[in-house]
């Protein structure tokens, strides 16, 4: 390790000719210590057990993301063809020789209606990505009355839909869980069984 350390703190020295910017490349690789918390599970207990329950219920995930990746697709271009029309310009402010009152409205409008525009269907499956995922960025956002009532069943699909994935996982980690329990009960009980018949045959 201070070997490495110590390579890279010379390529990046002669590479840049700056020591600050090498050193403090240096110390950012302190982030990686991290990785030792990985030995803490050494025998890979618990990437097992995950993997074992992802490839168990692997039908129902792929159907899960299939449907999902439908249902973004298809609300996407709803939206799509709901905003596509609505976006009307900002009307644009003429400073002439008289005094011009720019009130924090018109501001935030002639700002923010060019920035929340579905322009594309690049633009609105982002925004079925963000709003299906439940995050809400708000960088895309609808303004008709439409619009908003298709990121309203949107929303609530996300919140019901996407959830779907997690209660299979859990479910299958509990299942799993149960089932290791019970071939440990199975075996402290095979054995001492397996020795009494042992010495009764004998």
């Amino acid at each position: 390790t201070v070997i490495v350390a110590t390579v890279l703190t010379l390529f990046l020295n002669s590479r840049t000719g700056n020591g600050v910017f090498a050193a403090s490349a240096l110390r950012g690789l302190r982030f990686f210590q991290i990785l030792r918390m990985l030995r803490m599970d050494r025998r890979g207990g618990t990437w097992k057990l995950l993997g074992s329950v992802v490839y168990a219920h692997r039908q129902e995930l792929i159907t899960t993301i299939y449907i999902g990746f439908l249902v973004l697709i298809f609300s996407s271009f709803i939206m799509f063809l709901v905003e596509k029309d609505s976006y009307v310009e900002p009307s644009k402010i003429i400073i002439t020789n008289e005094t011009t009152i720019i009130t924090a409205d018109m501001l935030a409008n002639l700002i923010d209606t060019d920035r929340h525009k579905f322009e594309t269907f690049a633009d609105a499956l982002w925004w079925g990505i963000i709003t299906l995922c439940t995050v809400g960025y708000g960088d895309k956002v609808p303004s008709s009355y439409a619009g908003k009532f298709v990121a309203a069943i949107c929303s609530f699909i996300g919140i019901s839909f996407f959830a779907l994935p997690a209660g299979i996982l859990g479910s299958g980690f509990a299942l799993k869980v149960q089932q290791q329990h019970r071939q440990k009960h199975y075996k402290r009980r095979k054995i001492p069984a397996v020795l009494l018949i042992q010495k009764l045959w004998r």
